[in-house]
């Protein structure tokens, strides 16, 4: 039998972000207003992960608009349960620096989850 977590381990050493994933909402209610609003629910946090970009950009240039379009990795634990539409906040310590985005439908593998991203807004 193979023995994954030496192989886990080295794929984790690559790890250089942590994500915080929230899916699905709950409801909240507002202690000064009074108003119940619905929250996105945060359902990890500080989770160490990688992005990865998947392909180099494509250059759809037109004489108005210059659309750069490429595919984002995510590598991430494979036990966490990360559905399609999930957000997820990436915080890169390193280049201080934070983004958003949506998640798409997961793929485990033994050693980790890919998944693929999309940005959300302008973070």
């Amino acid at each position: 039998m193979i023995k994954y977590s030496r192989y886990r381990k080295a794929i984790e050493s690559l790890y250089d972000c942590t994500c915080n994933i929230s899916g699905g909402t709950e409801k909240i209610k507002d202690p000064i207003t009074k108003e119940t609003k619905s929250v996105p629910k945060l359902k990890y946090e500080n989770q160490p992960c990688k992005i990865s970009k998947q392909s180099l950009s494509k250059n759809n240039q037109t004489d108005t608009v210059n659309k750069v379009v490429y595919e984002l990795k995510l590598f991430i634990a494979p036990e966490l349960e990360i559905k399609q539409g999930d957000i997820i906040e990436v915080i890169n310590k390193a280049l201080n620096k934070t983004t958003n985005y949506k998640a798409g439908e997961g793929f485990p593998y033994n050693t980790h989850q890919e998944v693929i991203l999309s940005k959300e807004g302008n973070s």
